[in-house]
């Protein structure tokens, strides 16, 4: 088994969660004019960049499954990172993956199992990171949606949405240096995160949020009308790739156009646990 596959097929496929709908929660948000309900759909996909995926020369002959999924780890700088930071963590996922490598288990099931737990760290180190990470970490998200919608919506949807029509390899398709910057962009948010500047979510941050997402409900409804749907149900999107990810990439676009602190606010919140 290819194990900096798994590794960055796993971490990567959460780490870039593109929530691709707004949200309703009892008391939080009304009906805008009658329009359709928002509700919060978190999509995560495997973008892997090849240059990553590259097997060494040298197979690692000798080593037991745990050792040869640990030397993987320590040759991904992300993984490096959660190593240092979340060492149980990191020794439950070398041990969960050899076990299922030892049953049988595919590399798909393997990066199943491997992506929650990743996410649910992101999502928790996110609340954590100061405005410019948390903004960062969002604007090249967008640049990766833009990439791949360059080159067709059909692969913009499926980019979004691998669960309607299947998905794409956007390793293909994002251009290297974004999938660089992306992953260095990773690595200073999760230090940022437990450094002396990290970031302590309020309930004041937390109302604004929900009342800028107010203010930017109408504008989508109005754009969009009924087509706004596709957001809660995506299967709606076929024969509109297009406007799928148009939806997707004005939703955040307007999200980062608000003032820094409360942009990040809006992020945070829409990624939170909570939300989900």
């Amino acid at each position: 088994m290819n194990w900096a596959h798994v590794l960055l097929a796993g971490y990567i496929g959460v780490v870039i969660a593109i929530v691709v709908g707004m949200f309703r929660k009892k008391g939080w948000l009304g009906k805008i004019s009658g329009a359709v309900v928002f509700v919060v759909a978190i999509i995560a996909w495997n973008l892997f960049d090849v240059h990553y995926l590259i097997p060494r020369e040298n197979p690692d002959y000798g080593l037991t499954e745990e050792q040869q999924f640990e030397k993987a780890m320590l040759s991904n700088p992300a993984f490096q990172v959660i190593k240092e930071q979340e060492p149980a963590l990191t020794q439950k996922i070398i041990s969960q993956a050899a076990q299922m490598k030892k049953a049988g288990s595919s590399e798909q099931q393997v990066i199943d199992a491997i992506q929650p737990q990743i996410l649910q760290l992101q999502m928790a180190r996110l609340q954590q990171a100061p405005d410019a990470n948390v903004i960062e970490y969002m604007k090249i998200n967008l640049e990766q949606i833009a990439a791949v919608a360059k080159i067709g919506d059909d692969e913009c949807f499926r980019f979004l949405f691998p669960a309607v029509k299947g998905g794409i390899n956007p390793a293909r398709l994002v251009p290297r240096e974004i999938m660089d910057r992306r992953m260095a962009s990773d690595m200073s948010m999760m230090y940022a995160s437990h450094g002396p500047k990290k970031h302590t979510v309020t309930a004041e941050e937390k109302q604004l949020a929900l009342q800028d997402l107010q203010s930017i409900s109408p504008g989508l409804v109005q754009r969009y009308g009924p087509d706004i749907q596709i957001m809660a149900d995506p299967t709606k999107a076929v024969g509109k790739e297009k406007i799928a990810c148009e939806i997707v990439q004005d939703l955040w676009s307007q999200v980062l156009k608000l003032p820094t602190a409360r942009s990040a606010g809006v992020i945070r919140l829409m990624l939170s646990a909570e939300m989900q």
